[in-house]
């Protein structure tokens, strides 16, 4: 609203028109500036009708972000100035002390992250520091969304946003969605513009204190404030047709017959997390056939909780120090990999080549696993019904659990596997495999 980007050096308005989303800005805008008032049309926001329009397909983004039965789905987000979560890369920013305890506090069964980052972050920086900054967190499990194409499909499949005075954070709060603030500066903001008493008003993250509590109880008393609903849009719904009928008016010729229509937002590619850094997990047995099971990837110490504490290590773990002291060395792929010959001929050389190793799992799917123990037996682990339900890697550490405690193999065969990861109780059934090559 400033007059030094509205007119030009004789004082006139620059633009022909002066797109707003809501009645407030043009007040604000009079005020500030007046000579551009008469410039001012009143057409919604067409990225967030995109985003109204899609909400219908939220688990179909779930999904393509991996987001599995039961976790929910944590998205960091920051604006690109030096008071924003990421700042500018020094050593005080917020997001890069976060990174690390994130991925290590968060349960990798029971939370997914993922973290979208300003275009400007990218290009001022350049993609390989980027990369490099995120490089351990998104091996532990973390996954950088596209910040042109993908982020507004993030959003909408996030459980809960931690992020900053941004836009971003501002369509998520717009959305409903609970939003912990990591960095709320509130210079530089117009005092009586909505984003202001956003931020004076959303609640904080103590970036000092656990994580895990402050999400969890964010998630359990969340009640959306109206201000961000209110102000993005006055106009839900009816962004196309303005702005069409405005480009028309300037260029001076009628309106196309037919409705004004958005493009829907695409489905993004599948894109898991690429979890390869080494996981510690606590195991309990529950009773008939139920094993629990809490993994934390990369922990930077040994995790808070009770029970049996196991390691799991991709093969393809960037210290291959960590697969000497694996109790459990898993993979995923096609089981037709020519590769590895074959899940069976996989498992056999794992197990071959790491002596200490108890159990090799090679995962052919969502659902599905077939594992090898160091007593011989072969089998395949199924989730029933067979669905996305939770990391087939989980099912492998709950068996090695079971064995591990000196129960027997035959006995989980008869009744099947019941995988606890947090609140949600999976199914799996076990089955001996022929040893095929």
């Amino acid at each position: 609203m400033s007059r030094a980007w509205l007119l030009d050096e004789g004082g006139a308005p620059i633009a022909d028109a002066l797109v707003l989303s809501h009645p407030e800005q043009y007040e604000r805008l009079r005020a500030a500036c007046p000579e551009a008032a008469p410039t001012a049309v009143l057409a919604g926001d067409p990225c967030f009708d995109r985003m109204l329009a899609a909400r219908p397909y939220r688990d179909r983004y779930r999904r393509a972000l991996g987001v599995r039965t039961g976790q929910r789905l944590i998205l960091l987000n920051s604006t690109w100035n030096p008071e924003s979560l990421f700042g500018d890369g020094g050593g005080d920013d917020v997001l890069p002390s976060l990174l690390p305890r994130l991925t290590s506090e968060f349960p990798a069964d029971e939370y997914r992250l993922a973290a979208v980052l300003h275009p400007n972050i990218w290009h001022g920086h350049g993609p390989g520091q980027i990369r490099a900054w995120l490089d351990r967190a998104r091996r532990a499990g973390l996954t950088p969304v596209d910040p042109l194409e993908g982020w507004r499909q993030a959003l909408l499949a996030a459980d809960a946003v931690i992020g900053d005075h941004g836009s971003v954070t501002y369509y998520a709060a717009a959305l409903g969605t609970p939003v912990l603030l990591g960095a709320a500066p509130l210079d530089g903001l117009d005092p009586d513009a909505p984003i202001s008493d956003f931020v004076r008003e959303a609640p904080r993250l103590d970036p000092e204190a656990p994580l895990r509590p402050q999400v969890d109880s964010l998630l359990a008393t969340h009640r959306p404030l109206p201000g961000p609903a209110e102000f993005t849009s006055s106009v839900p719904g009816e962004s196309a047709a303005r702005l069409r009928r405005l480009f028309y008016g300037i260029i001076g010729i009628p309106e196309p017959d037919g409705p004004a229509l958005l493009e829907p937002l695409p489905l993004p590619p599948y894109e898991p997390p690429a979890r390869t850094a080494p996981l510690r997990v606590l195991t309990r047995l529950l009773g008939s056939g139920e094993v629990s099971v809490v993994r934390h990837a990369d922990p930077r110490s040994e995790p808070d909780g009770i029970g049996e504490a196991h390691t799991a290590v991709h093969e393809d773990t960037r210290d291959p120090g960590q697969l000497t002291l694996a109790d459990v060395v898993f993979r995923y792929g096609e089981g037709t990999d020519p590769r590895f010959g074959s899940p069976a001929l996989w498992t056999r050389e794992v197990l071959a080549r790491h002596p200490q190793c108890a159990l090799a799992a090679y995962v052919t799917g969502g659902a599905e696993c077939e594992v090898r123990t160091r007593a011989g037996d072969f089998l395949r682990l199924t989730a029933v019904p067979s669905a996305a339900d939770a990391d087939p890697a989980a099912y492998a550490s709950a068996l090695h659990a079971w064995l591990a405690a000196g129960k027997s193999l035959d006995e989980l065969i008869a009744q099947g596997l019941a995988v606890r990861t947090g609140p949600t109780l999976h199914r799996v059934r076990i089955t001996r495999e022929g040893d095929r090559s």
